[in-house]
């Protein structure tokens, strides 16, 4: 492993957490196809790294019984901030000292209390759609500013769009009518939007989610009869005295036809 990565955050994190509550992650391995009694390491370079550095000898592993070695680490959920709140306050709970936690983390005292903060303002139903998304505590101050449904409704929009930055969540305070925020009667201040912006913004914003509101309500039907249309432009396609006809008299629609068609065996070729 080089210097770089020794010097990283996420390897002091990852040595004051073995150091201070041991090892919670088993690395993973997995047979090597090519050389018997040997393992390829999946999953845990740097607890490895860290464990040899400490002078371990040994280490238990979890064995990957699946040939998935390039792709493994894709495979993994990194903790999501909503179950790293979690986590922090059934530790707390259970009496284990701040200091400690953040020891074990590599963060200072201030941030684990912020952390354990995280969801303080923010309404259930929120908290549930953002639960496993990679959303920062900044994200949540945003929310916070926002009353209950306005939160859901912002929760919904970042998931849709899949987009979890600040600036996002800005856009859409921003796009937020002054009815729906916790502090009504304060003007709403985001850094760089002037007031007029702001108020083309939830001009925008509530244009956008009433199409996606009518989209929703008709989505299930439009596309059922879409299948169905284009199933029988194949049909019509595949029927060879069909498509002379159309090729002598109307090779604009057997153009536009055929692209459908391809486009539709493309689909199905994909999915499969």
């Amino acid at each position: 492993m080089s210097k770089t990565a020794k010097s990283s955050r996420k390897y002091r994190q990852i040595a004051a957490s073995i150091a201070e509550i041991g090892l919670v992650e088993p690395p993973v391995v997995a047979r090597n196809p090519d050389a018997a009694d040997t393992w390829l390491l999946l999953d845990g370079h740097m607890r490895i790294e860290v464990l040899k550095d400490s002078g371990a000898q040994e280490v238990e592993c979890l064995i990957s019984t699946d040939d998935e070695a390039f792709t493994y680490n894709r495979q993994i959920s990194r903790l999501a901030p909503i179950q790293e709140h979690k986590m922090i306050l059934k530790a707390i709970e259970r009496g284990v000292p701040e200091e400690r936690i953040a020891a074990a983390l590599d963060l200072s005292p201030r941030s684990i209390m912020r952390k354990a903060r995280l969801l303080d303002g923010i309404c259930e139903e929120a908290v549930a759609i953002l639960k496993d998304k990679p959303c920062t505590a900044a994200v949540f101050d945003t929310l916070r500013k926002m009353k209950t449904l306005r939160q859901i409704e912002s929760a919904e929009l970042l998931v849709n769009a899949n987009n979890f930055s600040v600036a996002y969540a800005n856009a859409i305070l921003a796009g937020t009518p002054q009815a729906q925020l916790v502090e009504a009667s304060k003007p709403k201040k985001v850094k760089g939007i002037t007031p007029e912006a702001m108020a083309r913004m939830e001009r925008e914003l509530t244009r956008l989610q009433e199409g996606i509101a009518s989209i929703q309500d008709t989505y299930g039907q439009d596309h059922l009869q879409l299948t169905v249309i284009k199933g029988y432009v194949g049909k019509l396609v595949g029927n060879a005295r069909v498509t002379r006809y159309l090729a002598q008299n109307h090779a604009d629609f057997l153009s536009e036809f055929q692209t459908i068609t391809e486009v539709t065996a493309g689909e199905t070729a994909h999915t499969d």
